[in-house]
């Protein structure tokens, strides 16, 4: 130790981490590193280390050559080889290189937290810390903080860019940050910068054969480790895209202003955190909860009006072509009709009740309207206030809907009047819309000339974020289609509870080429869904269309659309279909009726991405347990261990499978229910169809 000898500062420094117990690897290199902050010779690459709580995960901080790179390892195995970190801006300082380490601060956490509502109750924060500061050389006052964060399960980093001469203002043209894979890895993904958003179906290729795609992507190596890219904390900043550079390298792409620009701000300045999730099987994925710690503790202090729930509405018989948005004879949110959905919520359960198509501007082509809605007045045969009273008194809440065809300067203008008349008339959920097809976003600059912004660049994301804030002081909750993606901002916000971006249930009523295939939504899980809730719109129950369209169809069993409840997380569930149909079949409907959307535990039973999946969740509000389990188009046998059950206790678990002759595309009706006792050490046996699944609640026996 007599190398730390030449300053008071470093021991003392040095031993307060010690303090902390942080990893002796991390203290040397962080010797190393504050030594050069004092001017003593140190070794070429300058290095610092810093390990998760368990030390399986590694993260090894570079210069070289002046660049900062980072390395993660699992193991001792390479995960992330040496990448590149740092920005290329528009003007002022170069933050791209020519730098030295500075300083670097080591801490760990190990705290839990509760959800306001979520897949999982309370969770654990476990993770070390090591915060660098990067200087340009002597008489160069350049600087740039970047903080990783080691979890057992994964990595996340972020940066700082602090205020320093020459940035008055800040441009970003290139975010420089890599993710170099060690291998030619299967992959899951999506493409980028298309004019359907996120709403693509997931391909399955080898590393290599990807293009430039959105975040999260999931990669499964040779040697079966798994992996999600994504990132954490979006805040006034660009949404991250990911473009392969080269071999196996991944660069950061953000989606640009309409002139370019990355991003705009002032120092300081910190980006959203860059996220890889790390796991030893799917289900690890799906049970990390990595990006929601890297997120902001709750920012709303009264949460008693943010409640999960179910709901029904007027929206599937648009998509079947039996009503329509805009008004006239086949009118779908009449008074009448509106009123028929809210007796039937009421008499079955339901929170809420769903409708589009109340509010002017829906005549016409009205995904070219933008400039023509109105989020207040509603078309003359839609008595909004005594709907919203009649559905008061029935328990029930009417559920808005604000379709604004990506008219966000429209939108924005009636913003506070629209948040404030749900609040009048007791309307607590809102879904939004931005359909804009093939033209983007548009907008006028303060030279009044008008642009086009992506959906994901930072001048949706600013927007995405007033509303989630305005909705939160006029306590409503929201429920946002063709929205930016989720990276955990529900841990702040928790009225911002689900979202679309991904392919849905609608695409099933659209058809052809677009219909989403068996495997679909054993897939979503692994993808789409690690970024958070997804709003799929499950529970169709008249899966052949008939009467309606008869070309297009759900591919999947009647069983699997109950299991989706269970699979697909949402805090606001939607049974999507008519109500007729529900009550022609009140056996599969009592599961749906069932089944909560707030849950304590979740426990992923057994998984292969893009093959089958079964997840076991605990109801926050009881002792009953739901399982969901479903298959891509090839029949599966799976076994469920219900281990995780109180093992003093026995159980009563009721079954919605495939009949023994069901199948998606030959037989897709054909279900059996039934019920058997189960205790901690039963392992249930699921047969599941093609294209099917097993939909199960288990509650306590009842004690004699």
């Amino acid at each position: 130790m007599r190398l730390l000898s030449r300053s008071r500062s470093v021991q003392r420094r040095l031993l307060t981490i010690v303090g902390r117990g942080i990893p002796t690897a991390a203290i040397v290199g962080l010797a190393v590193i504050i030594q050069a902050a004092h001017g003593a010779p140190v070794a070429t690459p300058q290095t610092i280390e810093v390990e998760s709580p368990d030390k399986s995960v590694k993260v090894t901080i570079a210069l070289r050559g002046g660049v900062p790179t980072y390395s993660v390892s699992r193991l001792g195995q390479p995960v992330v080889s040496p990448s590149r970190l740092g920005f290329r801006l528009r003007q002022g300082p170069a933050l791209d290189g020519n730098f030295e380490l500075a300083s670097g601060v080591t801490t760990s956490v190990d705290r839990s937290w509760t959800q306001v509502w979520g897949e999982q109750k309370i969770i654990r924060d476990h993770h070390n810390q090591l915060a660098i500061e990067l200087k340009g050389p002597s008489g160069d006052p350049r600087r740039l903080e970047i903080t990783f964060r080691v979890f057992d399960d994964g990595v996340g980093f972020r940066y700082r860019i602090p205020a320093q001469p020459g940035l008055s203002k800040i441009e970003i043209a290139d975010e420089l940050t890599e993710f170099c894979l060690t291998g030619d890895h299967r992959a899951w993904w999506i493409p980028a910068y298309e004019h359907n958003r996120y709403e693509y179906r997931y391909t399955d290729s080898a590393l290599s054969k990807t293009t430039k795609v959105h975040t999260p992507i999931t990669f499964e190596s040779a040697d079966g480790l798994y992996l999600s890219i994504h990132e954490a904390a979006l805040t006034d900043f660009a949404s991250m895209t990911l473009w392969r550079a080269n071999g196996n390298t991944y660069q950061a792409d953000l989606v640009p202003w309409s002139d370019g620009v990355k991003v705009r701000g002032a120092a300081p300045m910190t980006s959203p955190w860059r996220t890889i999730q790390i796991a030893d099987s799917p289900g690890g994925l799906i049970e990390s909860y990595l990006i929601l710690n890297l997120n902001e503790p709750n920012k709303i202090e009264d949460v008693s009006w943010i409640t999960p729930g179910k709901y029904v509405g007027i929206w599937w018989e648009m998509h079947l072509g039996m009503s329509t948005w805009g008004s006239g004879p086949k009118h779908g949110a009449t008074t009448p009709n509106t009123r028929r959905y809210i007796d039937f919520a009421a008499r079955h359960g339901f929170d809420g009740v769903l409708v589009e198509g109340w509010n002017r501007g829906w005549d016409g082509d009205w995904t070219a309207n933008s400039d023509s809605f109105s989020f207040t007045r509603p078309y003359p045969d839609y008595d909004l206030e005594g709907l919203a009273e009649y559905a008061r008194q029935r328990g029930v809440r009417l559920i808005g809907h604000h379709e604004t065809s990506g008219g966000v300067e429209n939108y924005e203008r009636q913003m506070e009047d629209a948040f404030a008349l749900c609040q009048k008339l007791g309307i607590r959920a809102v879904k939004s819309g931005y359909v804009a097809h093939g033209r983007g976003i548009r907008r006028t600059d303060e030279t009044g000339q008008v642009r086009n912004e992506w959906h994901h660049g930072q001048y949706m994301v600013r927007h995405y974020r007033k509303v989630v804030e305005t909705a939160a002081r006029y306590r409503v909750t929201l429920d946002v289609h063709e929205p930016i993606k989720d990276t955990g901002i529900r841990r702040t916000y928790p009225n911002m509870m689900t979202r679309e971006g991904a392919c849905g249930q609608e695409f099933n009523a659209w058809g052809g080429e677009r219909r989403n295939l068996p495997d679909h939504t054993t897939i979503l899980p692994f993808t789409r869904m690690l970024a958070g809730p997804m709003d799929f719109t499950p529970g169709i129950f008249d899966l052949l269309f008939e009467g309606y369209q008869q070309d297009n169809r759900v591919s999947t069993t009647l069983a699997k659309q109950l299991a989706l409840y269970v699979v697909l997380y949402s805090p606001l569930h939607m049974a999507a279909d008519l109500p007729q149909n529900y009550e022609a079949r009140p056996e599969p409907f009592q599961f749906i009726k069932d089944v909560p959307t707030d849950w304590d535990t979740t426990k992923v039973l057994n998984a292969r991405i893009g093959d089958y999946v079964t997840i076991a969740r605990k109801d926050r509000h009881s002792d009953d347990w739901y399982i969901g389990s479903i298959s891509d188009e090839h029949p599966r046998r799976l076994e469920a261990d219900l281990s995780f059950l109180d093992p003093e206790r026995a159980y009563i678990a009721q079954i919605y499978r495939d009949a023994d002759d069901a199948d998606w595309d030959k037989n897709p009706y054909a279900m059996a229910v039934e019920t058997k006792t189960v205790t901690a050490t039963t392992r249930l046996s699921l047969s599941l169809a093609p294209g099917g699944g097993t939909a199960i609640r288990i509650r306590p026996a009842r004690q004699e």
